[in-house]
């Protein structure tokens, strides 16, 4: 991980400072694939790297025809996983807005899931890119022992997804999400889901930042003193947990996990740990992420008001 300096602007783009992935994005646009195929087939057997290129490349193939016109010429497992990871984001798209043609998307999805994991059976991004639609119908396998509030959910396919890589980041969140009130689970459901599973992480995990993703989910500015939830001392004490164990950890990444550090660095302002959070911003440099921010704001605003309290340069400032 080598995010760079923060030289007056932020930069927005899922890619961070993967410039390859980056450069792809731009030939992606452009019509051609072959930078792609390359791109993906350089994370085979890293199933992390693999599973963020293919939804940063499929958020930029959705909205043409170039996934299906690469599968077409060249049927080979990673044109079948962006075609399965634009299949899944169309899906989700019109299940979302309640579009009539959903139930059609969604049956093309599973199909493009299923070709992708036939042509790489080893490969945990397609399962992954079905359990990211499984919100859509609450799916309601029985909770395993160890969670108090037993919240059914899609946990068949999500133990499928952990017998291929236990400690998959994307599926933890994919999974997580099912148990969300806005996509009709509950509160208590998600902090229970959020502990389960960030207990079961090393201490060096990005997984042990679920629970804070639960909480920002769960945050309603009605409530009395929400913004002074994060102060608490179990919340304090997860993000300072997060920012001793796993911070050191994540300068070992192949590229900056920005939106984990997002979620670390805004925890740790609200908590009024600006010196540790000051930390997180340095390593995440000048890139930025919607979430945690926008729940909050105008996601812009509110990052601009996170690094000026801890004493760090915001865009046009003199």
């Amino acid at each position: 991980m080598a995010a760079g300096l923060f030289e007056g602007q932020y930069v927005w783009h899922p890619a961070a400072d993967d410039r390859d992935l980056a450069s792809v994005c731009v030939d992606l646009r452009a019509g051609r694939w072959g930078s792609a195929r390359e791109a993906l087939t350089e994370t085979r057997g890293d199933h992390g790297l693999r599973a963020h290129r293919s939804l940063v490349l499929a958020s930029e193939a959705a909205d043409s025809d170039l996934s299906e016109r690469w599968l077409a010429e060249e049927p080979v497992a990673e044109a079948a996983l962006l075609w399965a990871r634009v299949a899944v984001l169309r899906a989700l798209r019109a299940g979302d807005a309640r579009d009539d043609r959903a139930r059609t998307l969604e049956r093309i999805a599973l199909s493009a899931c299923d070709r992708a994991s036939a042509l790489d059976p080893a490969d945990p991004t397609p399962w992954v890119a079905r359990l990211s639609m499984a919100r859509l119908h609450r799916l309601r396998d029985p909770a395993p022992h160890g969670l108090l509030t037993a919240p059914p959910g899609p946990w068949r396919l999500f133990s499928h997804v952990l017998s291929l890589d236990p400690w998959h980041r994307e599926a933890h969140h994919r999974f997580l999400a099912c148990f969300f009130t806005r996509h009709g689970g509950s509160v208590n459901a998600a902090w229970d889901v959020a502990a389960f599973l960030s207990q079961r992480a090393p201490a060096d995990s990005p997984l042990r930042l679920l629970p804070l993703v639960a909480l920002v989910e769960s945050y309603n500015p009605t409530q009395l003193l929400a913004d002074r939830v994060w102060e608490q001392p179990q919340w304090r004490s997860t993000a300072l947990a997060i920012y001793q164990n796993w911070l050191p950890a994540a300068a070992g990444h192949r590229f900056t996990p920005v939106l984990d550090l997002a979620y670390l660095a805004h925890a740790l302002v609200m908590a009024r740990r600006e010196f540790e959070a000051r930390a997180v911003f340095t390593a995440m440099g000048p890139y930025a992420s919607r979430m945690p921010w926008c729940v909050f704001g105008d996601p812009a605003e509110q990052l601009s008001r996170a690094r000026r309290a801890c004493g760090l340069p915001v865009p046009g400032a003199p």
